[in-house]
């Protein structure tokens, strides 16, 4: 067995952008969010989650809440995680914007 982790038979999966997809967690992926947290080791992750899959399979989740990740350690997720804290500012931003736009409480004199 070898622990050349750089070499061609390193021992966690590889992952690729183009197979990489994010979306929020739903009440269907408790489950996922759980496991990956468990993986990782990490106190699990609650409230808004956005997860990234490869191959049909959850391999990194984010909170929104408070931006905690979870990841499988077992595959190269450095990349997803990246993607997913970049996605998580872009939605944290446009929440804040559409805050600042809440035309609810005005009203038009007529």
């Amino acid at each position: 067995m070898s622990l050349d982790l750089n070499g061609r038979e390193a021992d966690t999966v590889p992952m690729t952008s183009s197979t990489l997809s994010l979306r929020p967690a739903t009440a269907a992926d408790a489950y996922a969010v759980a496991y990956l947290s468990e993986l990782d080791e990490t106190e699990r992750l609650e409230g808004s989650v956005l997860l990234a899959f490869s191959g049909g399979r959850a391999v990194a989740a984010i909170s929104l809440a408070d931006g905690r990740t979870a990841a499988d350690p077992f595959a190269r997720t450095a990349d997803a995680v990246d993607l997913l804290k970049v996605r998580a500012r872009q939605q944290r931003r446009s929440g804040a914007a559409r805050r600042r736009l809440d035309f609810r409480g005005l009203r038009l004199a007529v």
